[in-house]
């Protein structure tokens, strides 16, 4: 019988599924619900359409997704061929043509003998081998599949997420470990005094705000994802009663409660993030860096993901996908992209191609070694697969989930070029 796979969604992740599948000659019934029915953000028709930034961030092996976009380029990726063919000038980013890089992906896959193209929308699970790659803005008639199939509280369909900044960019002599009432050294604390609350307060205040797309408009923010700046407008004293509320913390170095308190909770095991509580926010991704850079210690903070609240659906996916992103309760059934739990557009393309890739070696009866954590692409697929359960939020590729060395390298570019070095020898002993 001829082996096939149906993949749902012609974005990054279900491009990059096809074609590592069609390239190993399993057959592919590409399905796509455009031009029949789109989305509220697509305008093309075209594949793996890019609807924000036209770029795929770092190229350089020192950043995390520079790693991943390499590891990529050695294993095949057709997103990395069509980023290659079509990229415009961008200093250290990788940034596209986008209307090129669809039209080379699209191109592609309509001319691959092995992958046929079907446009139209699914509102069931197709039967037989099928890799679901419909993205943040999935329908919801599908959704509703995937929730009846999965079981109820599977999937997010408002993300409010705080940013998560790199514990080694912190500086540590303005922070202190502790909780309230000396319950444990699980925080970071960070003190401000009344003045330096007062600044952050007014910053924070007239910082800018990201716009609010169309679909977005009708979400109700609850009180627990309350937008850190819509807390302030409440009042000058409602963050200092609310999330920097100083109460049961002491400072070791006056033995003083402060005036208000920022508080910061591992983000991993390993103690390599930490994610600021609280920190819901709406402000552009620039005015966070600079505003929250105001907290004392985090001057200098490396941010690995910065604070969103949208709508995003994803699934999630600790406990209910493998490291293969495959369905623990159905493997025929693989969930590829955002809505699998990762972040980003490399992300997404690199879960497709491990979806494709695992699973085209199954069918062909050959036995294909998962991708350890020390590589980019294994450490996303283990977040995805056991992340922190039921606070799990979609992450963009860090070097924070990435297993650290054996040994201590203080230069952090050189500890991470080394890091690469390794990851790069697992990748290329793999073909």
């Amino acid at each position: 019988m001829t082996k096939s796979v149906t993949v749902v969604g012609a974005g990054l992740a279900g491009c990059e599924a096809a074609w590592q599948l069609a390239q190993r000659g399993i057959h592919v019934d590409l399905i796509e619900m455009r031009p029949q029915n789109r989305s509220p953000v697509h305008v093309t028709d075209g594949f793996a359409e890019l609807v924000c930034s036209n770029s795929l961030r770092s190229d350089r092996i020192e950043n995390a997704v520079g790693l991943l976009k390499e590891e990529m380029r050695h294993l095949d990726s057709l997103i990395m061929q069509a980023a290659e063919s079509t990229r415009v000038p961008a200093g250290g980013a990788l940034a596209v043509d986008r209307n090129a890089f669809s039209g080379f992906i699209t191109d592609k896959l309509y001319s691959h003998p092995c992958v046929s193209v079907r446009r139209e929308e699914v509102t069931q699970i197709p039967d037989g081998y099928v890799i679901i790659a419909t993205g943040p803005l999935t329908s919801d008639a599908f959704a509703e599949r995937i929730i009846e199939y999965c079981g109820a509280d599977t999937l997010s369909f408002y993300d409010a997420v705080a940013p998560i900044v790199s514990a080694e960019s912190l500086d540590m002599n303005r922070l202190f470990f502790g909780s309230r009432y000396d319950r444990g050294d699980d925080y970071l604390n960070a003190p401000m005094t009344k003045q330096e609350y007062d600044d952050f307060v007014f910053a924070l205040l007239n910082a800018e705000r990201a716009p609010v797309h169309e679909f977005e408009q009708s979400v109700n923010v609850f009180e627990g994802c309350m937008p850190v700046e819509s807390m302030a407008e409440r009042g000058h004293l409602t963050l200092a009663h609310g999330p920097l509320k100083p109460v049961g913390i002491r400072d070791p170095k006056s033995g003083a409660m402060p005036y208000a308190v920022v508080q910061l909770r591992k983000e991993d095991e390993m103690g390599s993030s930490y994610n600021l509580v609280g920190f819901q926010t709406r402000l552009k991704f620039g005015e966070q860096k600079r505003v929250f850079g105001m907290i004392p210690g985090l001057k200098d903070a490396e941010f690995l993901r910065y604070g969103v609240m949208h709508r995003n659906t994803f699934l999630k996916s600790p406990g209910i996908l493998d490291e293969r992103y495959a369905l623990i309760k159905d493997d025929r059934i693989r969930i590829a992209g955002q809505i699998s739990g990762v972040e980003g557009y490399v992300e997404s393309a690199a879960s497709g191609l491990l979806a494709g890739r695992y699973l085209a070696g199954e069918l062909c009866g050959q036995e294909t070694d998962l991708f350890s954590n020390r590589t980019a692409i294994g450490a996303l697929a283990n977040y995805v697969a056991k992340g922190n359960g039921s606070d799990f939020q979609p992450m963009n590729v860090n070097y924070g989930i990435i297993a650290p060395l054996d040994y201590k390298i203080r230069n952090k570019k050189e500890r991470y070029q080394t890091v690469a070095n390794r990851s790069l020898k697992e990748i290329e002993g793999s073909n």
